[in-house]
């Protein structure tokens, strides 16, 4: 009975942002526990490989391609993806973006590009999906968050504003949704080694610091998000909402 609540078969799950990097191992991890998963990104090459990697792997996936930041091609991307793959009951809002630059020296091009990569992306997508949600009475929102919900960094205001934005965006969804059996929720990643974050990871000064800054003394695998993120797309999580997972290794535990 306990491993049921969290099998996923039979559910179909859209992970924004997922032709590589945290998104693809979600993906993969909520595959793999038996949903039907559509990946999104903007390259349709990129996007074309990563289904195919999750197909030979014996994993049901297909791709939608489409700008997250764009309502009207959320809008056909989601009716695209529920072609595909049936109604969705499980949405990751992964998508983001990074534009790093101290206050007085950041534009705002790049002001404007992170809080409509990470933030109204995730509002776009979920207004989109939620409406079927509603209309079937029950669904998982799973918002990628980030400890820069919580803290702050040199040279990353953009993104400590939109991911804190995001935390407050998923308590709303909660307080909103939850009469119509909608689950909205956050994972909060803390430093994983990714694509994005090999260059710091390769400096010696910033992988020293990062090393002492968290308890666990190590980066983050991707793989180790899989368990929370099936939990909160799956039956085990129905009673959980507005909440916000840091997976984190103890940083934000830690002075």
């Amino acid at each position: 009975m306990s491993t049921a609540l969290f099998d996923l078969g039979g559910r179909a799950a859209l992970v924004t942002g997922s032709s590589q990097g945290l998104g693809l191992v979600i993906a993969r991890g909520l595959a793999e526990a038996g949903a039907a998963v559509v990946l999104n990104g903007r390259d349709e090459a990129k996007l074309a490989r990563a289904v195919e990697g999750l197909r030979a792997a014996g994993l049901a996936a297909h791709g939608a391609a489409f700008d997250v930041t764009d309502a009207a091609a959320v809008d056909r991307g989601v009716a695209a993806a529920e072609r595909e793959a049936g109604p969705i009951d499980i949405l990751v809002n992964n998508a983001g973006a990074q534009r790093r630059a101290a206050l007085l020296e950041m534009d705002e091009a790049a002001w404007r590009t992170v809080l409509d990569a990470n933030l109204t992306s995730a509002f776009l997508v979920s207004r989109r999906a939620a409406g079927g949600m509603i209309a079937r009475q029950g669904g998982k929102i799973i918002n990628i968050c980030s400890m820069m919900s919580e803290l702050g960094r040199a040279t990353t205001a953009n993104y400590a504003a939109a991911k804190g934005g995001l935390k407050m965006l998923t308590r709303a969804m909660a307080v909103e949704w939850a009469r119509h059996n909608i689950q909205a929720n956050g994972l909060g990643p803390g430093y994983f080694l990714t694509e994005m974050t090999r260059p710091l990871a390769a400096d010696p000064k910033f992988d020293a610091w990062l090393r002492a800054r968290t308890p666990a003394g190590r980066w983050g695998r991707p793989e180790e998000l899989i368990g929370a993120a099936v939990f909160l797309a799956s039956r085990a999580s129905d009673f959980v909402s507005g909440q916000i997972i840091y997976v984190d290794g103890g940083i934000l535990a830690a002075l």
